[in-house]
């Protein structure tokens, strides 16, 4: 029973995958594995095959027997496997009805033998209809009925067991597709984050010195009457030596954001610059660009985009592109 249901649970699952797949095809949201260009045009002959191989049956179907409530009687008499009963045509009634005539007027006068030659003959071609019908139900019916309920319900069976396994296939590729695309940008946030925690870090130790040179100018200014070890030979001062603090124009001054100078440049001009790309990368939807890695783009920033992204362009194709897969060229 445990075993049942979690058959049943796989089943829904792997149906529902299929189904997101076909519907994400039809509305070009995702891509889809071409078939063989043969398979192709085989599969669409055996269509066309099959609908004008039922065509034909049914108007073989309507000319060896145009009654349709006969056609219907027998069709049952088919599908319950039972015989269908013996019954006279149209030309051994009709040969029937004229020997009968015949003897009523008198086989010796010229009428009657003459209406009893006509039935007789009425009657064989009653049994030519017969054998008519009987042989083209087996030569060319039977045949036919066998490709549709057998040849081609297999390769429907065939066809459809391809069209799921394409459908696995393609779910498969685009969930890994959307798994790189997520570590992609997943690595580009932790970068960005671990750029920021070593700004922030840089900012804290600038502050530490330059706080430290304060503190030492200002005790420097005290008299004392102690010995500064570290006051230089030949020094008379009594006062504190204070080293030379580099200017606080040559600190270090942080950029305002973690980003380049060249990168701060090209968002606060507008323009473009020429970038090299550092790795490969895989467009997740038709807003952005795929990149190769090597390749040299150019690159603009775009009002409202995100700090991440840029635009990025090669030759007639557009798209947004990831900071952290360049580097902007002088």
């Amino acid at each position: 029973m445990e075993f049942n249901v979690r058959r049943l649970a796989a089943d829904a699952g792997t149906f529902l995958s299929r189904a997101v797949q076909f519907t994400e095809e039809k509305f070009g949201q995702a891509e889809k594995t071409e078939l063989d260009a043969h398979l192709e045009t085989l599969l669409s002959r055996t269509e066309s095959t099959k609908h004008w191989t039922e065509k034909i049956m049914k108007q073989t179907e309507v000319l060896l027997q145009p009654n349709p409530n006969v056609r219907m009687e027998e069709f049952l008499y088919e599908m319950l496997d039972k015989k269908v009963p013996m019954r006279a045509n149209n030309h051994e009634l009709l040969g029937e009805c004229m020997i009968d005539s015949g003897h009523e007027f008198g086989p010796g006068t010229a009428y009657g033998s003459a209406l009893i030659k006509c039935g007789e003959t009425e009657k064989l071609l009653g049994s030519a209809e017969k054998e008519f019908i009987q042989s083209s139900a087996i030569n060319f019916l039977t045949p036919f009925r066998n490709f549709i309920e057998g040849d081609f319900k297999t390769i429907s069976k065939e066809r459809k067991l391809l069209q799921n396994k394409r459908l696995d296939l393609d779910a498969a590729k685009n969930r890994l597709k959307k798994a790189r695309v997520a570590d992609a940008r997943s690595a580009a946030h932790h970068l960005r984050c671990l750029n920021d925690f070593v700004y922030a870090q840089a900012t804290y130790y600038a502050q530490c010195y330059q706080y430290m040179v304060n503190l030492q100018k200002q005790l420097g200014s005290f008299p004392s009457t102690f010995s500064n070890n570290n006051q230089p030979a030949g020094s008379s001062s009594a006062s504190i030596w204070v080293p030379t603090a580099q200017p606080a124009a040559s600190l270090p001054a942080p950029p305002p954001s973690q980003a380049s100078p060249a990168l701060n440049e090209l968002r606060s001009t507008s323009g473009t610059r020429k970038a090299r790309v550092l790795y490969d990368y895989d467009a997740a939807s038709s807003s952005e660009l795929s990149l190769l890695s090597d390749e040299v783009i150019t690159v603009s920033s775009v009002p409202d985009m995100d700090s991440d992204w840029l635009m990025g362009q090669r030759g007639n194709q557009k798209g947004k592109v990831p900071i952290t897969y360049l580097e902007l060229l002088n």
